[in-house]
């Protein structure tokens, strides 16, 4: 469960960085990470990087490369969470949680329709375009509750 918070917190930063959500999760964040007081402005140095990396990003519209950027830096604040959840002892890992509930639940109301979000269980809620790619013998699965339009693949050489 706190594998899937800490997954949950990782997508939501990148989902509101750039978006009105951000000044709320920088803040959020910040004062999560930084608990001893002393981290927090490096905790905000990190996120500033991140919100800059991801808009340089986007705006040279690469294409895979801000999907790539998006799942490292999800990945990344991910891993902070989790060991910030994993350190702290039971009662402040309860209130961080809550916190981190709290965060995720603002993102997913006020980030933008096209992001995506991971819910309790690491669950992608998505509201726009998906693409989904199963790579080198790798499995890829999809819950479609809505409309949807398949572009199939042109076949390619036989794989044993």
């Amino acid at each position: 469960m706190l594998v899937a918070l800490a997954v949950s917190g990782g997508t939501a930063v990148v989902t509101a960085a750039g978006t009105d959500a951000w000044v709320e999760t920088r803040t959020t964040v910040a004062r999560l990470l930084g608990r001893d007081g002393q981290r927090e402005e490096a905790v905000l140095q990190r996120l500033d990087r991140t919100a800059a990396d991801l808009a340089q990003a986007a705006a040279g519209d690469a294409q895979g490369e801000l999907e790539q950027l998006r799942a490292d830096e999800s990945g990344s604040w991910t891993t902070r969470f989790r060991d910030l959840l994993q350190d702290l002892p039971e009662q402040e890992r309860d209130e961080a949680a809550e916190e981190l509930r709290s965060l995720v639940k603002h993102v997913q109301q006020h980030g933008p329709n096209s992001g995506a979000s991971a819910g309790d269980g690491g669950v992608a809620v998505v509201g726009g375009d998906v693409t989904v790619r199963a790579t080198h013998g790798s499995m890829a699965a999809v819950t479609v509750n809505g409309g949807m339009h398949m572009d199939p693949p042109q076949p390619g050489p036989a794989q044993d």
